[in-house]
């Protein structure tokens, strides 16, 4: 059922093994979902260009989790990371082992003094993750390995036991049979009561908002407003949309992913909370060749299911004034924040304003690339980049100070990011849209948009509710 595809050797000491038998991403996170800190990196969209390799993850060797994340904290990761170093396995998938992330978009406050918003439920800012085992899944291809480095031990002959009795492990636990333990859905839950006040939502009467619709609506001219004042050129304003969780959090992502298939979807166990993405949007990534890439999204469009309405509808987003200002802007934001680490001249926009499709929404996405010119040092990437201008605005810092205002409440983690260190030097890191927050007995949905000085405040509302529908389908 599972064959050794490679031995391992002295100047690399990682184990792979090839699994035979079929086993789906989602079947392999439910086999290990017992264990600590389950992970599933999930490429669901395996039609897009992007959609080509998942991975699975549990049980860390290390954790480091910080509730108010503070720059020392990173330069723990750094730290850490330096000290996990091994080749890379050719014609493998990226991720062979490494550090996975959860960045919450509060942890913004390790880089820029910004104002704190309400959070009554007090997230952590980051988590990181050391994962030694990984079950990598190749879907251009359709193979699957177990790859197992033998981490935390350094030692060469101690390092080879762990990693094979590691992996022995694992494949035990791919094959068992015994039932699947969910993971429990109300832990130290919130009651309504301690949570800011709560204003019924248009968009379904099990739902409700830290705004009304008319709320969001003058929410939104306030930001217009401010954009006439001169303060900034653009803002992302969300509103937070909450529903009592009435799923286990594995069940919920399974009909997430069925709903609202993403290029960079994410299911992430913390401990009190899980994080349930879908996310079409890569904050950054970088290869083994230093290129870096980074993916903004800006407009968006509902799709239908009539093929000449979709046309109708996309070719509304591509002539759009409006979206493409928008789109423009944060390019213009991101080529400034990848100057910080990329090699002079080498930044570059290799597509502007190109339409993609997902189930539910069309977008504008812009790719922007360069080579990266300092070590892939979590602090340094983080500080230079983070959070990403796609979900804040221009400027950047006068955006966020205007979102902690208008909005009121912790973002937690929509619009953070989650993502890996790979230990051989890959970096793939999304930004967490279209994302679900699971625990103390609710789910958290913000939606939100990008506001310019043509938007009109309505319209904004509309496209929020166009963002929640895969989700709450998914949560109903």
């Amino acid at each position: 059922m599972i064959d050794r595809a490679m031995q391992s050797s002295d100047a690399n000491l990682t184990l792979v093994e090839e699994i035979t038998h079929a086993i789906s991403p989602f079947a392999a996170l439910e086999k290990l979902s017992h264990l600590p800190h389950a992970v599933f990196l999930d490429s669901s969209a395996r039609h897009h260009q992007l959609g080509q390799a998942s991975y699975v993850a549990a049980d860390p060797f290390q954790v480091l989790k910080s509730p108010v994340g503070q720059i020392d904290d990173l330069h723990k990761v750094d730290r850490e990371l330096e000290k996990f170093v091994t080749p890379t396995v050719e014609n493998l998938p990226s991720f062979q082992g490494g550090a996975v992330n959860f960045c919450s978009y509060d942890l913004k406050r390790c880089f820029e003094s910004i104002p704190l918003a309400t959070d009554e439920f007090e997230m952590p800012d980051l988590f990181v993750g050391f994962y030694d085992v990984v079950i990598s899944f190749d879907h251009v291809r359709n193979r699957t390995w177990l790859i197992s480095q033998g981490f935390p031990e350094i030692e060469p002959a101690k390092r080879r036991v762990r990693a094979e009795q590691r992996l022995a492990e694992f494949k035990d636990l791919l094959t068992s049979t015994r039932m699947i333990q969910r993971i429990p859905t109300r832990i130290n839950s919130i009651a309504a009561s301690n949570l800011v006040p709560q204003k019924k939502s248009a968009i379904s009467s099990k739902l409700t908002s830290n705004f009304s619709k008319s709320e969001f609506v003058a929410a939104v001219q306030r930001g217009i407003d401010y954009i006439y004042e001169g303060d900034i050129f653009q803002v992302n304003l969300s509103q937070r949309l909450l529903a009592k969780q009435e799923f286990d959090s594995l069940t919920l992502y399974q009909k997430l992913r069925e709903q609202n298939a993403a290029t960079f979807s994410v299911f992430l166990d913390l401990g009190e909370f899980q994080i349930l993405s879908s996310s079409p949007e890569r904050l950054l990534s970088v290869d083994r060749e230093n290129h870096l890439e980074t993916r903004p999204i800006k407009g968006t469009r509902q799709r239908s299911c009539y093929p000449e309405a979709n046309l109708f509808l996309a070719e509304g987003l591509i002539t759009s004034e409006k979206d493409r200002a928008e789109n423009v802007m944060i390019v213009d934001l991101l080529r400034n924040d990848l100057s910080k680490i990329c090699e002079d001249d080498s930044i570059h926009v290799s597509q502007l304003c190109g339409l993609e499709e997902y189930q539910f929404v069309q977008h504008l996405v812009s790719v922007i690339r360069g080579h990266i010119n300092c070590e892939h040092r979590f602090t340094k990437i983080f500080s230079a980049i983070f959070p990403g201008g796609s979900i804040t605005g221009a400027p950047k810092v006068r955006a966020m100070e205007i979102i902690a205002e208008i909005e009121g409440v912790a973002r937690g983690a929509y619009c953070g990011s989650v993502g890996y260190f790979s230990f051989d030097g890959a970096i793939d890191q999304n930004i967490l849209i279209r994302t679900i927050s699971a625990g103390r007995g609710w789910c958290q949905i913000p939606v939100g948009g990008g506001i310019v000085s043509q938007s009109d405040p309505l319209s904004e509302y509309e496209e929020t509710v166009h963002k929640a529908h895969g989700m709450v389908r998914a949560i109903f």
